[in-house]
């Protein structure tokens, strides 16, 4: 725990690498010592994890934490490596140490961090993390009674506010008046359309306003969202704000970045201590398929319905970054890289089956195929002609295809 005289050089050079991305030469420090990895530098105390979050480094803080590194780490600041890592966006360092967390002790504040950085990926991850109380967690309050949807708001990421609005963010919340500066300004009592007049983005202020928010609302300054979006000179707000006003809203459909499969899977990569890293093992069980989308992982787990199978790392990526549908179906549901179909949760893959005589187009065999779960004969997936698959483009009012290729490379998640 902590320096010693005998590790602070060595601490320092492990640092280095994880500020540098250096993972050969952290590797040789943490083979020599794995030790290593729960020292803390002088006067910030921040850790080599710290540094690797901060930076961006996943494989790096998959090395640190395999080693021993403590996840829940504060630094002089109190701040952890999954605020680190939200603050600054990296989405797949927030996935490894979500997999690796075993106390939910700064998930408030990394929320905050992530929505006031408009890191939607980031906050996708962290609500999911949270399902089994995801609306009290989405809900949690910062000093003054600022929550991660008045933040989204001020700084104008509408993706964000869309997000938390749809994972049931509270649009009554309400600030108090030990908030600090310069949010203080705004006064307490303040919503977040109060938040979003002064930000003086239209799109957030129309979501708001489209699901439910009070133009009405008055804070302790006596100002209505109107009001204060005359003080901070955005006039242009006008039409939105105005209770008086008769000019329609346009109407949002659900985020798309919801994530219907993302709890199940961080749950199995928990449960089966996985180590999210991109770094690949020399091989794996005969009697595993290799994932159809890297090529190289053994197959972990396989999407409910129509049943094909994946790494965990990939499956992790591709409901990490890629849209939901936005169809009649189930709202956040994950379209399957093989057929398209939407996944809605994922499970751990059965034993291996004996070898059939059949595959399927490109090789791949029973997890090439859609499964039929009621019971009925198996059938190719088809990759095209289904309706609703693709995203919405509000702006544009037209369908968009996620990607075309029914056996996609592992580029599209990136």
């Amino acid at each position: 725990m902590g320096n010693s005289l005998g590790c602070v050089g060595l601490g320092e050079r492990l640092s280095a690498a994880a500020k540098d991305g250096d993972a050969a030469e952290a590797q040789r420090l943490l083979a020599a010592n794995p030790g290593l990895a729960r020292c803390t530098t002088f006067g910030n105390l921040n850790s080599p994890l710290h540094v690797a979050a901060a930076k961006g480094h996943h494989e790096i803080a998959a090395l640190l934490l395999e080693n021993g590194a403590d996840v829940n780490a504060r630094n002089i600041y109190g701040q952890t490596p999954l605020m680190q890592a939200c603050r600054f966006g990296h989405w797949e360092v927030v996935q490894t140490l979500l997999v690796w967390r075993v106390e939910n002790l700064s998930g408030r504040t990394a929320l905050h961090m992530a929505a006031a950085g408009g890191h939607v990926k980031c906050v996708r991850l962290l609500v999911a993390d949270a399902a089994g109380d995801r609306d009290g967690y989405v809900n949690k309050a910062a000093n003054g009674g600022v929550t991660a949807l008045h933040l989204a708001a001020l700084h104008g990421h509408v993706e964000c506010v869309h997000l938390l609005i749809d994972e049931h963010a509270s649009l009554a919340a309400q600030t108090l008046p030990c908030v600090a500066a310069p949010m203080a300004s705004i006064g307490a009592g303040s919503t977040p359309l109060h938040y979003a007049a002064c930000g003086g983005e239209v799109k957030c202020c129309q979501i708001l306003v489209s699901r439910g928010a009070d133009r009405t609302a008055i804070n302790c300054n006596g100002w209505l969202p109107i009001d204060a979006a005359r003080i901070w000179g955005c006039n242009w707000l006008e039409h939105v704000l105005s209770p008086k006003s008769h000019l329609p809203i346009p109407k949002f459909p659900p985020s798309g970045y919801l994530s219907q499969p993302l709890p199940s899977l961080i749950t199995i990569a928990r449960e089966q201590g996985l180590n999210l890293s991109s770094e690949v093992s020399d091989g794996f069980d005969e009697g595993a398929d290799a994932c159809a989308v890297c090529l190289e992982r053994p197959c972990i787990v396989a999407a409910e319905g129509c049943g094909h199978e994946l790494c965990v790392k990939c499956a992790m990526d591709l409901c990490s970054v890629i849209k939901s549908y936005d169809s009649a179906g189930i709202a956040g549901e994950i379209p399957c890289p093989l057929c398209r179909s939407g996944i809605a949760s994922f499970r751990t893959t059965a034993a291996p089956a004996p070898a059939s005589s059949g595959t399927s187009p490109g090789g791949l065999g029973e997890s090439g195929r859609r499964r039929n779960n009621s019971g009925g004969s198996e059938h190719e997936a088809s990759s095209g002609g289904q309706k609703g698959y693709g995203s919405i483009d509000p702006d544009a009012g037209a369908v968009v295809p996620l990607y075309y290729a029914p056996f996609a490379p592992s580029a599209i998640l990136t």
